[in-house]
């Protein structure tokens, strides 16, 4: 019996459901993209607005920001976040890799099952629970009383909360990225003569490089976009002075952009006042974009492939 092209194209009914089923899920990515799009367009209509206004000697050479009263010093913002990053990931980075070797190179099965969600535990205490926790009991405890910080609220104390927000993010994708190793080297490794510890440095650690560092970089971009511990635990309300301080209170990017645009009503002064949240958005996005683009550089360069 001839088979026919009819027969090869299948029931109807499931060819049709298919189709259907394609068309669906083509509409839902097309649904993303276009919001995406949206976004951006919104964002960069707004601070092209801003950029063809402004005075740009406010922004360049402003003590503060304080864009209520037509002052942009986007240095002001650029040192708070980079003072917030960097005192999170001299927390989140060794605490988080710490964490990763324990729990892929030395945790025995049953502790694994128990500690690594009990770590992943912090990934779900909300921002703001932490925020108050940060000014309640690190900022006392810690910060003034070692660091000799003179107010609650100070951008060390964001730092470390953000740090600790930032740890479940380093440890699990870490330890992914060194569990995929090939046990055949540590195997190797040892039939050589090497400790464990000297495999996982020597051998562990430097064939897992690109997960790793792929892992500070995603900490890094969550440090940078973190909001709510940075507003509550950074002090600084509707703007800030410039300050090279952490022990002193200071605005980051996203801190800047809630305090300014707790509502559209609240965004009253200057006539650039609304439209310098998008410039600073626009701002973190590019900051947020390159460090992604660095990283998917770097992971390609160093990847090897077992």
């Amino acid at each position: 019996m001839a088979i026919t092209l009819e027969d090869l194209r299948g029931d109807r009914r499931r060819v049709r459901r298919e189709r259907l089923v394609r068309t669906a899920l083509t509409a839902a990515a097309a649904t993303s993209i276009l919001i995406s799009a949206l976004i951006v367009f919104s964002l960069a209509r707004e601070t092209w607005t801003f950029v063809t206004q402004v005075e740009w000697a406010t922004v360049f050479t402003s003590d503060g920001w304080y864009p209520r009263r037509g002052e942009y010093s986007i240095l002001t913002l650029l040192v708070g976040s980079a003072i917030v990053t960097t005192v999170a990931m001299v927390i989140a980075a060794p605490v988080g890799l710490g964490s990763a070797i324990y729990l892929s190179e030395y945790a025995r099965p049953t502790v694994r099952k128990v500690l690594k969600p009990t770590l992943e535990i912090l990934a779900g205490i909300p921002s703001v629970v932490l925020g108050f926790f940060a000014i309640s009991v690190i900022s006392p405890q810690v910060v003034q009383r070692f660091f000799g910080a003179t107010s609650l609220f100070n951008l060390m104390v964001a730092g470390i909360g953000v740090g600790i927000l930032s740890i479940p993010l380093v440890a699990s994708v870490s330890e992914d990225a060194l569990r995929s190793v090939p046990q055949a080297l540590r195997e190797a490794s040892y039939g050589m003569g090497a400790r464990k510890i000297t495999t996982t440095i020597r051998v562990v650690l430097p064939a897992a490089v690109s997960g790793l560092v792929a892992a500070f970089i995603l900490a890094a971009s969550r440090a940078i976009g973190e909001t709510m511990v940075v507003f509550i635990a950074g002090g600084a309300g509707g703007g800030s002075q410039l300050s090279f301080s952490p022990t002193e209170e200071g605005l980051t990017m996203t801190a800047a952009m809630a305090s300014q645009a707790t509502g559209t009503d609240a965004v009253v002064g200057e006539a650039l006042t609304f439209q310098s949240l998008f410039f600073v958005g626009s701002v973190l996005f590019l900051i947020t974009f390159g460090l992604n683009v660095i990283a998917s550089r770097f992971v390609r360069r160093v990847r090897v492939s077992y």
